[in-house]
């Protein structure tokens, strides 16, 4: 069995999406589609920067779908390997979670952009800036991370954000807190704290403001049916209901992101092989939590190619 999975934000980088877009026009098609949604020309920021606007949440989010969906999109177009034919299930990391339901059909390609623009502002107005933060903690599993949570967090809030694999998990919360945090590290047995580089505290109590947002902008452009089963980043669990994953959408904004259990999860519905679109950060994190499953990425013509030469 074959998972197709979608990055998350931090995957973005200036010049992402131009080989495709020399390529194929119908990657080109999907950019300018998104660029038309939006009224903005996010592909040439994309493709030619700068590097600190593209790295905005309102711009990464669509951006990193956009370059997600287009790897999708010539994979079927030019190379006739279709997610429905080939995926037993999807699976996206945060607002990957989106660019999965996209390429599934539950949301046409502008209304995704949309929505995405929505969610990047509306988390991004959530919390002043330099009021929040997030770290992420190496050589951490979730327990060691969840005691350190609570110990930092003094009447703050500092929450876990990421389950990320057996050796990454991040934290966010208020910025004093995930100072404190980072500093309390090495006594709670965790290699090291990093701050990372984000405009906004995700995945913790204190965007509930955005997540109210995006209730009303889901419950006005729900999800349809997709073409086949999605495991969910907040119950790490398998979703086909549209209903369903439309109220889980909204809670991911203030919830955890449970990608180890979701790739265990899937693990253990029989997947053995873990296909990303548009990027090569969930492929060694899927190595380091199922070391026995198979990884491919997918993110230049000639991967695409390979690919489909292995499975058409």
């Amino acid at each position: 069995m074959t998972a197709f999975i979608f990055p998350g934000q931090g995957s973005q980088k200036v010049g992402m999406g131009a080989d495709l877009a020399d390529a194929s026009a119908h990657a080109r098609e999907v950019f300018e589609e998104v660029d038309e949604a939006l009224k903005q020309d996010l592909f040439g920021l994309m493709t030619g920067g700068p590097e600190s606007e593209l790295t905005m949440t309102a711009n990464a989010q669509p951006a990193i779908m956009a370059n997600s969906v287009a790897t999708a999109r010539v994979l079927k177009k030019e190379f006739g390997v279709a997610l429905a034919d080939k995926a037993d299930c999807v699976a996206g990391h945060s607002l990957g979670e989106y660019s999965a339901l996209c390429a599934a059909g539950a949301f046409s390609l502008t209304d995704t952009a949309k929505l995405l623009r929505l969610r990047g502002i509306a988390m991004q107005d959530a919390v002043p800036i330099g009021e929040g933060a997030m770290a992420a903690l190496l050589g951490a599993d979730i327990e060691t991370a969840t005691a350190l949570a609570e110990a930092a967090a003094e009447g703050q809030v500092c929450e876990v954000a990421n389950d990320n694999d057996p050796t990454q998990v991040v934290i966010s919360g208020h910025a004093e807190a995930i100072d404190r945090a980072i500093a309390m590290a090495k006594d709670h047995g965790i290699k090291r704290g990093i701050k990372l580089p984000v405009s906004a505290p995700f995945h913790c109590s204190l965007m509930q403001p955005a997540a109210l947002r995006m209730k009303t902008a889901l419950g006005e452009t729900p999800p349809s049916a997709f073409t086949v089963p999605l495991y969910a980043n907040v119950t790490a669990a398998r979703v086909t209901d549209p209903a369903e994953e439309q109220a889980l959408l909204v809670d991911q904004i203030t919830g955890r992101v449970r990608w180890r259990e979701s790739v265990l999860a899937m693990q253990e519905a029989g997947v053995e092989r873990f296909v990303e679109l548009g990027g090569k950060v969930l492929g060694p994190m899927v190595g380091r939590i199922a070391k026995d499953a198979a990884t491919v990425s997918l993110v230049t013509m000639e991967d695409l190619e390979t690919f489909a030469k292995e499975n058409g």
